[in-house]
């Protein structure tokens, strides 16, 4: 079941985003929230009727062609000269082609980086903005002709249409990718359009979100009581405290030690809920995942057995809180908006996802998500507002199946105690060198093949691990991490040395894409 998500903040100024599919959108509204600027992001076939408090519309990029014949094409006329509007790549074809204008194949494709070569710095867009500042294109039409009321105001040595804005309108479009961090300046223009042309005056921060989050949370939950699942990770943590803040001791949190947490992170976690003042019931429910993870070796069949335990565990577990109504989720907006297919079609299925979707029939509670408006690095910002511990905070992401999808084949218990081992030391390592805040995302996978190895004067036949470290803004993307070889080495040694049925260590240098950051 898709979630409905056509509806506006009304409590804040507002930029509305037009998604055509593009895999840059999520990083115009991440650049635009961290202008402290509220925003959504809503499919072209799926625009809100509700424009309260909305001050401006960016058009996406998109894997079309603005000339084919199945290309999305809404009805700009509802926001051209009646809404400051921005349109980019995609969208500022769609603009010029749709009101006079002509795009054409390119002769050459453009992708990567560029620079400008004329640029008028008259233009509200383009205050600011220098003469050569490096853009970065990804497009293979470019616009060749923009009607009388158009006025270029940017230019590469490639593409002379590169910035354009309509007299007389606050319209505007640039060919490049300003939300892009290879767009030196990006940040800039759309400080100009936001700021200069939408005057918006900057008022989404995390101190007013939990303030005005936790007055809507009494409001919509009153005395009811709420069960929330905690993971010991930053989303589901700070969802808790939201909700703690909120209606204190009617939230019952359940945690579940499903025996793939890292070493001694079931205790470690459930101590410091305990010591944030949350009402915390810890299940060890060990034994039973590894029976229902027993001969299964399908990574897909891993996750719906480990989502299944879950599910019935947490159930048995909310029985125990009498009249409870609402199950709290840490949703966030990626989750959200990733559920909805932004070139009106259905996405691809990569791998299950945990939180978004319906609750099984016989869980008869209503859903409550204090964070599904957020980005990930807002959550933390929302975090370290309400005073969480920096060391909930940073912690790195961890998948919610665990070490069961780190773990290629059959899990078992003694596979699992092992890799706890050679991830204590790796995760450890990387704090210990200070390493641990420069790296997104790191753990290690155990693979399902022995070597040949030697150690003293004996051969062995044992196991090789493979280490991850990914550096990443959202997940979305993800290049590997060039940690210094001096610290491989010495993680590699303390490995093979201290993990008894581990004689190879290997390091993961793929990115994503097209390698997923997870390997199942």
């Amino acid at each position: 079941m898709l979630r409905n998500i056509n509806y506006l903040c009304p409590m804040h100024e507002t930029i509305l985003i037009v998604d055509f599919g593009s895999q840059y959108t999520q990083l115009i509204a991440r650049r635009i929230r961290e202008l402290n600027v509220y925003c959504e992001i809503h499919p072209w076939n799926k625009i809100p009727v509700d424009f309260a408090n909305l001050k401006g519309v960016i058009l996406s990029g998109s894997p079309f062609s603005v000339r084919d014949v199945a290309a999305p094409k809404p009805d700009l006329g509802v926001f051209k000269g009646h809404l400051p509007l921005l349109g980019v790549c995609y969208g500022a074809q769609l603009l010029a082609q749709e009101f006079g204008g002509k795009v054409q194949s390119s002769n050459t494709r453009e992708y990567g980086r560029a620079n400008l070569s004329m640029v008028n710095s008259n233009s509200r867009l383009m205050q600011g903005i220098s003469m050569d500042s490096q853009v970065w294109m990804s497009h293979g039409d470019s616009i060749t002709d923009i009607p009388e009321n158009y006025m270029v105001v940017g230019s590469t040595a490639d593409v002379a249409i590169a910035a354009y804005e309509i007299l007389g309108e606050d319209t505007f479009g640039v060919q490049f990718h300003p939300e892009v961090y290879h767009s030196l300046e990006g940040t800039q223009l759309l400080k100009n359009f936001i700021y200069n042309v939408c005057s918006c005056s900057a008022d989404w921060t995390p101190a007013l979100f939990v303030d005005e989050s936790v007055a809507k949370l009494k409001e919509q939950l009153g005395n009811d009581r709420v069960i929330l699942g905690l993971s010991g990770g930053v989303d589901s943590s700070v969802a808790a405290v939201l909700l703690h803040k909120a209606i204190g001791e009617n939230l019952h949190c359940i945690f579940v030690d499903n025996g793939l947490l890292r070493k001694n992170e079931y205790a470690e976690v459930l101590e410091s809920y305990k010591g944030m003042g949350l009402n915390v019931k810890g299940i060890n429910a060990s034994e039973l995942f590894y029976a229902e993870l027993k001969g299964l070796t399908d990574p897909e069949l891993k996750r719906k057995a480990i989502g299944k335990v879950f599910i019935d565990v947490f159930n048995e577990a909310s029985k125990e809180v009498e009249n409870a109504k609402w199950l709290g989720q840490g949703t966030i907006y990626p989750d959200v908006i990733e559920s909805v297919s932004g070139t009106g079609g259905p996405s691809q299925t990569i791998k299950s996802h945990h939180n978004v979707g319906g609750l099984p029939d016989y869980m008869k509670l209503s859903v409550v998500e204090p964070l599904r408006l957020l980005f990930k690095d807002e959550v933390r910002r929302i975090g370290a507002a309400l005073n969480i511990d920096d060391k909930i905070l940073s912690r790195h992401p961890f998948p919610g199946p665990g070490l069961g999808i780190r773990i290629l084949g059959e899990v078992t218990k003694e596979k699992v105690a092992i890799l706890q081992e050679v991830d204590s030391i790796f995760i450890n390592g990387l704090k210990e060198a200070d390493l641990y805040k420069d790296v997104w995302q790191a753990g290690s996978i155990f693979l399902p093949v022995q070597t040949v190895g030697v150690m003293g004067d004996e051969r062995t036949y044992e196991n090789a691990v493979a280490l991850r470290a990914v550096t990443s803004t959202d997940g979305m993307t993800a290049d590997w991490c060039h940690l210094p070889y001096e610290f491989l080495a010495s993680i590699s040694n303390k490995i093979i040395n201290q993990v008894k049925g581990i004689n190879r260590v290997t390091y993961d240098i793929s990115s994503k894409p097209p390698a997923t950051i997870e390997w199942e």
